[in-house]
């Protein structure tokens, strides 16, 4: 991925991260949720005081990491480089074996003219070809997805605070709702799995394409966390709906949130820190 091209979806995916995390300012605003025990997406309730805000920056944070995703995976699939003269030394390797590029890519050595026309040719130097790596485009897809459901979500607000409003759980149970209850429970529920997905790949990608940059290295505790968070939430909202309390459905959620957030800012990091693909010779 070009340097350039890399240091936007660095910028997008970090403001993105940034954005995501908007949820704890409930800690000096007065919004009326306690945090352990109600969803995250109860702030933006069209119902809340500080509803429109919360509204807001589920839009920006949205629309931010799906630009920074598309950028990501557009770079994955550039063409590769010809080079006219010796290789890289970040990317030297025999002829016919793959390499390890930067930022979702990875490079195919093939031999040089000399050595594939026979004796006596003019060695043009190695040739390298872009080589597909599903786990990055399986991740970048995904996490574009994640970005595309927040912003539904960010448009398909909840009515009112279920968790906090018994009058609003008994029309939620009765079906007395808006449409938007479930419409928001699907895109929340893509979301997720968009980030799940995500985080699973395209820390996958950085380990097992040989990059040591900061998402290989903490990525697999990243996801490991969010994984337990998730696992929390979902027994705690299978409790809630079956009337037997919260289980701290709220200190769940929020974990598995800002988890999210915590991995976008060091995918982030990681792509800042890479150094931009060679540009092609001619």
């Amino acid at each position: 991925m070009p340097g350039n091209v890399t240091r936007a979806s660095a910028a997008l995916l970090a403001l993105g991260a940034l954005a995501y995390t908007a949820w704890v300012l409930e800690a000096v605003l007065r919004t009326g949720l306690d945090p352990v025990r109600t969803y995250v997406s109860e702030l933006a309730a069209s119902d809340q005081p500080f509803g429109t805000f919360f509204r807001a920056t589920d839009l920006v944070s949205g629309a931010l990491v799906l630009a920074g995703a598309v950028l990501g995976w557009a770079g994955t699939w550039r063409r590769g480089t010809r080079g006219s003269g010796q290789p890289w030394a970040s990317e030297t390797g025999p002829a016919g074996e793959s390499v390890a590029g930067p930022a979702g890519e990875s490079w195919a050595v093939r031999p040089p003219a000399s050595e594939a026309a026979g004796p006596g040719t003019l060695d043009a130097g190695p040739v390298r070809r872009r080589v597909r790596e599903p786990w990055s485009v399986l991740g970048w897809g995904a996490l574009a997805l994640f970005g595309a459901a927040t912003v539904a979500d960010s448009r398909l607000p909840l009515s009112c605070a279920a968790t906090t409003d018994p009058a609003c759980a008994a029309r939620e149970a009765a079906g007395l709702v808006p449409a938007t209850h479930t419409a928001h429970a699907v895109s929340s529920g893509l979301a997720m799995t968009g980030a799940l997905l995500a985080l699973v790949a395209l820390t996958v990608a950085a380990r097992r394409y040989g990059r040591g940059r900061p998402l290989a290295r903490t990525g697999p505790v990243v996801v490991a966390l969010e994984l337990a968070a998730t696992v929390w939430t979902l027994a705690a909202v299978a409790a809630f709906e079956a009337g037997k309390g919260t289980w701290a459905l709220g200190a769940g959620q929020r974990l598995q949130v800002l988890l999210v957030a915590v991995w976008l800012a060091v995918l982030a990091y990681s792509l800042a820190t890479s150094g931009p693909a060679p540009e092609e010779e001619r």
